[in-house]
This record gives C-alpha cells, sequence and structure tokens, in this order.
C-alpha cells in the first residue's frame, strides 16, 4: 500500500496541527542532522510550534550560528536584498491566498454583523440555516448540562 498525496494547507484543528508538527518536527531535525553531516555544511534550524514551543538546532560545528550570522552581517547590502526578495517571491503565492481568505472571511463577518445589508437570497438562506443549526447545538449542550447538574444533585441530596 503506498502513500497518498497530502494536500499542502493549514490544519484547522488545533491537536492535528500539533500532531503533524511533532511528527514532521522530527523529521526535518533529522534531514538537517543529515544535511549538516553528508554535506558538511552549516545548518541553523529554528522552530516554533503551534503552541509557542521553540526548537533550535545547529549543526555539527557548535560556532555554527554565529559564523552564519557573521556571513550574513558581511553580506552586501544589495545581495541580501536579493535574497530576501527571492524569499518573499517563493511565499508571494501563499501570501495572495491568505489576503484572498481574509477578504471572503470579512465579508462574511460584515454579512452577520449587518444582515440587513445582505441581497443574495442564498447567502440570506445559508445564514438562517447557520444560525439554526447553532442555536439546536446549544440546546442540546444547555440540556446536557441541566441533566449533568440534576444527576450530581440528586447524588448529594442521597450522599447526605
Amino acid at each position: 500500500m503506498g502513500r497518498r498525496k497530502l494536500k499542502i494547507q493549514r490544519l484547522e484543528d488545533m491537536k492535528a496541527r500539533q500532531a503533524k508538527y511533532s511528527k514532521r518536527k522530527k523529521g526535518i531535525l533529522r534531514k538537517a542532522k543529515e544535511l549538516s553531516i553528508l554535506c558538511d555544511v552549516e545548518v541553523v534550524l529554528l522552530l516554533s510550534s503551534p503552541s509557542g514551543k521553540r526548537t533550535f538546532f545547529v549543526g555539527q560545528d557548535p560556532n555554527c550560528l554565529y559564523n552564519i550570522l557573521q556571513k550574513v552581517s558581511n553580506m552586501p547590502f544589495v545581495e541580501r536584498e536579493e535574497r530576501r526578495a527571492y524569499t518573499m517571491e517563493l511565499y508571494e503565492d501563499q501570501v495572495q491566498e491568505l489576503k484572498d481568505k481574509l477578504t471572503k472571511k470579512s465579508k462574511i463577518l460584515r454579512d452577520w454583523k449587518n444582515p440587513e445589508n445582505v441581497k443574495d437570497l442564498n447567502q440570506i438562506k445559508f445564514m438562517e440555516d447557520h444560525l439554526i443549526a447553532s442555536l439546536n447545538g446549544l440546546r442540546n449542550r444547555k440540556n446536557q448540562l441541566a441533566m449533568e447538574q440534576q444527576r450530581r444533585q440528586r447524588y448529594l441530596d442521597v450522599g447526605l
């Protein structure tokens, strides 16, 4: 059984994101170490987990971080800007995709704040269905909590 291709996109579930990060972090740290050893290159890797925990890896040479920072600081300004522009170009598509998502979500939020401005009947129907589903979820949760509270109260009453 082969692996299936994973669509690379942000995971919405925080637990799934943390689990995926943990697995992939081990892999990228192993690859960084291998690259450092096999190719005799200076590798510095700084990761920040979804929970905010930092992971820092420095290759074989303990002075690696200092050496890299020294090289970058001695690099001509023009070359640093070219490298920065190249890096920004790599992320340009992702940034545009995130901007588009933000625009779409902002419009949805505006619609929810001002439903009288919505002109599309399908959008209003969608909003109504969503509200009904949310209300049903709240009712179910309220009933569940009420039942749990009654059970606790009965338990306390019997225990006294």
